[in-house]
């Protein structure tokens, strides 16, 4: 199999950490202490990073090369667009008409203030953070980091506890990262405690359910969707309703329990 096809040859396999071949290494007593943090405190966005950093394990080089192997995913690897670019640009964004997926993503993210270079802060308070390193792998993860809110739009999932738990767990069943799976596990865990009848562990499961029948979303051209009826992108990705979720009334989804 040729390099293009490998997707790294032998001398761009190396991490983008300054070259340690280490930097896909599991550390998951890291992880445990940045979910602890988390758990105390859902608005420490950069707990996230730590625990993705300490659990990515080969989810970014396998993502990548599964984005090489489809002629679309090549051209996007090789255009190696920076989307926060375009989600930070707010003629770009004006651009959508009401209905689309970039008219309900403006939506989702004015009211509660969050920006694409906020999410991209954060995620470079990671410690030896190489987040802006000029290497494929590093851009693939900025991507991912990027698209996190389209796919909040694109499941319906809202910021609140439980709907950063369930997105997450779509996430763990699109990309196989450990770090996303314990987010979710964790966030899982806390609602489970709160003993008030509402379908919390069912609506996680089915988030990763849906993660699973879905399409692959990394390799979805973002600025393309953006101009297509929100609806109608769900149906085409095979997004499904969150029918379980939706059942929760919203006061009972936002705080995880302290027992």
């Amino acid at each position: 199999m040729n390099a293009l096809a490998q997707g790294l040859d032998s001398r761009t396999a190396r991490p983008p950490s300054r070259g340690r071949r280490d930097a896909f290494q599991l550390q998951p007593v890291r992880a445990l202490r940045a979910v602890r943090r988390l758990i105390a405190d859902k608005e420490d966005t950069a707990q996230v990073f730590e625990i993705m950093r300490a659990l990515s394990g080969d989810a970014i080089p396998r993502g990548y090369r599964r984005l090489l192997s489809t002629p679309e995913g090549g051209v996007i690897a090789y255009e190696r667009d920076e989307f926060a670019d375009r989600l930070s640009d707010p003629a770009w964004l004006a651009e959508f008409g009401p209905g689309t997926v970039g008219a309900a993503y403006r939506a989702f993210v004015a009211p509660r203030g969050l920006t694409a270079e906020g999410l991209a802060q954060e995620s470079r308070k990671v410690a030896e953070s190489d987040v802006d390193a000029a290497h494929p792998l590093a851009w693939y993860a900025r991507r991912m980091r990027d698209v996190h809110d389209v796919w909040h739009v694109l499941t319906g999932y809202q910021t609140d506890a439980l709907g950063e738990v369930c997105v997450v767990a779509f996430s763990y069943a699109q990309t196989r990262s450990l770090g996303f799976a314990a987010i979710a596990i964790a966030g899982a865990r806390q609602f489970s405690k709160a003993r008030n009848g509402q379908p919390y562990l069912k609506a996680v499961r089915e988030a990763w359910r849906h993660g699973r029948q879905a399409a692959w979303l990394p390799a979805v051209d973002y600025p393309a969707l953006f101009a297509e009826p929100l609806e109608a992108a769900r149906a085409r990705l095979g997004v499904r309703p969150n029918a379980i979720y939706q059942s929760i009334p919203p006061e009972k989804r936002d705080r995880l329990p302290d027992v």
